[in-house]
């Protein structure tokens, strides 16, 4: 089975910025993660759970699975190579979640294999360098409904200690994303969940690479998040100056050219706010 999941008018995972994850081993949290105002929650199979705890884990979700949730909920699930694949494929199978999350993803087949067996769509993760060499193909599979940044793993993979030096890759997803059409990807994690500055900065640092949102680990970073990706009072402002002067012919607003680009992200600003600007018409 494959998923052709590019309408972002259709799948809200295609939309939301700030995403929970919530182990398996803990479902006294699945509603209360459903419940945080997280836009999306994901639970976790494989790195929240210890390797002699998964078949529990599983049962875990069968039992306590947020049917009600009023937010899209995916599943991470154990990486291909490893013994529990199949099974938490299984699972998900039953459960029908939003997605499944595939940690390790480096091939368009993998992306396939997972959303077959699962039934559902797929947000690949890419967090290692093999990933990132064969984004083309597994950003082009019908199946990848949105890459995710795996960025500490990555970090690990590539014997990098510095943040910055995981850019060219940040990079790489954006423009693969934007090149198949697919939503803008969601940054990784930051592990100082009671650093609020720190979370803040990295969420705008993300934003202004081009992502469209970012992985969680606890609920006290999504206001954070959300503040960060929302446009400002002084972005909504220009949008607007920029759609009232129109641009049917040569203008300019706060001493800027006005043409079809700049529009059209003045556009793009007022829909984060104002759905139906990104379809007005000057």
């Amino acid at each position: 089975m494959t998923v052709d999941s590019t309408a972002e008018s259709v799948n809200p995972l295609a939309t939301a910025v700030s995403w929970l994850f919530v182990p398996a081993s803990r479902p006294d949290r699945f509603a209360k993660a459903a419940a945080s105002g997280a836009d999306a929650v994901i639970i976790d199979l494989e790195d929240a759970v210890a390797a002699g705890d998964k078949a529990t884990a599983r049962d875990h979700l069968r039992d306590a699975w947020p049917r009600d949730a009023d937010v899209p909920v995916a599943v991470r699930v154990n990486g291909p190579r490893t013994a529990e694949f199949a099974d938490d494929l299984a699972v998900c199978r039953a459960l029908s979640p939003a997605a499944v999350v595939l940690p390790k993803t480096e091939s368009a087949a993998q992306v396939r294999e997972a959303a077959e067996a699962s039934g559902t769509g797929v947000l690949p993760l890419i967090e290692t360098a093999r990933g990132l060499v064969s984004l083309d193909g597994i950003t082009a599979e019908p199946a990848s409904v949105r890459l995710l940044f795996g960025s500490i793993d990555l970090a690990l993979d590539l014997g990098v200690s510095d943040d910055r030096a995981l850019d060219t890759a940040r990079a790489d997803l954006v423009r693969w994303s934007a090149a198949n059409g697919r939503p803008a990807p969601v940054d990784g994690v930051t592990t100082a969940v009671r650093d609020a500055d720190a979370v803040t900065r990295a969420a705008a640092r993300a934003r202004a690479w081009g992502f469209g949102g970012k992985l969680c680990i606890h609920p006290a970073q999504l206001p954070h998040v959300r503040t960060a990706f929302a446009p400002t009072e002084d972005e909504l402002n220009w949008a607007r100056r920029v759609l009232a002067a129109g641009h049917d012919a040569a203008t300019t607003v706060d001493g800027e050219m006005i043409d079809r680009p700049v529009v059209e992200r003045a556009r793009r600003i007022l829909h984060q706010v104002e759905p139906a600007a990104r379809h007005a018409t000057s």
